[in-house]
């Protein structure tokens, strides 16, 4: 699915340092991450190789292995910053939604978000994870850690700490459920049942008070 095995040598090989520290290598390191974020957005993880991502830089691999520790770090890197976005999508969308005083009404706005730009890719990677959890465990473990404190913000104000978390976890288990079936078996109809389901239980939730 993803090949960087070939990939992982140069860098041990010939050293190659880091540019983190400098003005100017953060800026060129930002610079190309942001391009091979694109192409992994636009082409999937599929057949993602170092090569792949230097074409889409407009660079070498080596001028990639530079800036980034290895290919997986790099393809990490990429996937994080699609995650960035589309969070950062999702509580635009909660926060314009009409009846946005309710986490059944901020939750039911993310769905559109969710499976928008770049959710192929996405997926892609929570699969590659557990396909491959020695490897790629970071993939998984990132989604849970950049998510969750946007559910919890998504919360009652009023909930205790304990509430929200055992909330927002269910969520993310019960979306993150939906999207594999969404991009497995196109099941639109039952998606779309066990979605209201959801709503159901978080509206539930919030009228059984404090």
């Amino acid at each position: 699915m993803v090949d960087v095995s070939a990939d992982q040598g140069p860098a041990a090989r010939t050293g190659y340092r880091r540019s983190a520290g400098t003005p100017r290598g953060e800026a060129r390191r930002r610079e190309l991450l942001e391009r091979v974020t694109e192409d992994l957005a636009t082409n999937g993880l599929v057949d993602f190789s170092l090569r792949r991502a230097a074409r889409a830089a407009g660079a070498t691999h080596k001028v990639l292995l530079y800036h980034f520790d290895s290919a997986d770090d790099l393809l990490l890197q990429a996937v994080l910053r699609l995650r960035d976005r589309r969070i950062d999508n999702a509580m635009i969308a909660a926060s314009r939604e009409p009846d946005s005083r309710t986490l059944a009404s901020r939750v039911r706005s993310l769905w559109p978000v969710l499976t928008g730009e770049g959710s192929r890719t996405l997926d892609q990677a929570i699969g590659l994870a557990m396909y491959d959890p020695e490897r790629y465990a970071e993939l998984g473990r990132g989604a849970s850690q950049q998510y969750l404190p946007s559910l919890l913000a998504l919360c009652p104000e009023h909930w205790d700490g304990r509430r929200k978390l055992e909330v927002s976890e269910m969520i993310l288990a019960v979306l993150r459920g939906f999207l594999v079936d969404h991009r497995t078996s196109g099941d639109t109809e039952g998606i779309t049942a066990g979605f209201e389901a959801l709503i159901r239980a978080l509206e539930r939730e919030e009228a059984a008070g404090p």
